[in-house]
């Protein structure tokens, strides 16, 4: 019996897909910056909805008020009529918001979520974080959020921008046997990311995009309000536990995650991305939910 020849680009191209590469490039260079500074010149241009449907007004010689005498030009200088671009509020708002303000507006946001329904509510009207206008869709949960553990990764990937739901991939299914061997599924646990939009080819998030974030994922703890803690992969739990270190030292141990209104017990093991690179680590990570499934049956 033979077998068919194996198609290298067919293999090539999997697993550019994998890593999340879905935007295919032209031969020739293409220069992103002037094609921006094309569409933000024809923004400008273009007239405002209210422009279009007023309707036709007197010449602006014939409009224009005569200025306070105080402030008169001087007899013979050009009058000057500025035209302001038409920009949407919220447009606006997402492109001239500092990021500290940003930060600001996700915790005062954050702040006034009273359920995880209402979080989720003011996560899909927040327009602090650029990520959203590259994302399909917001992902913020899956599970259970009355579990007694909360596992929290980084950012979504591909395939969870396309169903909203985290650690649907390959990614997912990794930490579905991993849940599965310490007796759990996804009805026994709450599963997030720190990220709720996906960062464009799954690229890593910027210190700043995680700032802006971090409100949310921090709110949406408290409202869950686990036992257990379970942070996938090192910037998880450096966002998370608020410390640089790396996931080798972070991982197998116990810290406490204050909420403000209790302590948690957080432990960070690798993420299963991670996992399916480099398998070794799997004996480690069997290590970690081992511990965790001790402490969900001491809790």
């Amino acid at each position: 019996m033979t077998h068919p020849a194996p198609d290298p680009w067919r293999d090539i191209l999997a697993f550019h897909l994998e890593a999340g590469v879905d935007v295919a490039l032209d031969e020739a260079p293409v220069d992103r910056f002037a094609q921006s500074a094309a569409d933000a010149a024809r923004a400008r241009a273009a007239p405002s909805p209210a422009q279009i449907s007023a309707p036709a007004q007197k010449p602006a010689a014939a409009q224009e008020p005569a200025p306070p005498r105080n402030l008169a030009a001087p007899a013979g200088a050009p009058r000057v009529t500025r035209h302001e671009p038409a920009t949407p509020p919220a447009a606006a708002a997402l492109i001239t918001q500092p990021p500290d303000a940003a930060v600001m507006t996700a915790r005062e946001a954050a702040r006034g979520a009273a359920s995880l329904d209402e979080l989720r509510a003011i996560m899909e009207g927040f327009e602090g974080c650029a990520l959203k206008r590259t994302a399909s869709r917001l992902v913020f949960a899956d599970g259970n959020p009355a579990a007694k553990v909360m596992f929290v990764g980084e950012a979504p990937g591909r395939e969870e921008d396309q169903q909203g739901l985290p650690f649907v991939g390959r990614s997912g299914r990794l930490l579905d046997l991993m849940m599965a061997a310490i007796g759990l599924d996804r009805t026994r646990a709450y599963i997030a990311n720190v990220i709720p939009w996906r960062p464009p080819g799954n690229r890593t998030p910027t210190p700043q995009e995680t700032a802006v974030c971090l409100p949310f994922i921090t709110r949406q703890i408290e409202l869950a309000n686990p036992d257990i803690l379970v942070c996938l992969g090192g910037p998880s739990a450096q966002a998370l536990l608020a410390t640089s270190e790396g996931i080798t030292k972070l991982r197998g141990r116990f810290l406490p995650y204050e909420t403000g209104s209790r302590s948690i017990r957080a432990i960070a093991t690798f993420h299963p991305a991670y996992l399916l690179r480099t398998p070794i680590g799997k004996r480690l990570a069997w290590r970690d939910m081992l511990a965790v499934e001790a402490a969900l049956g001491g809790a």
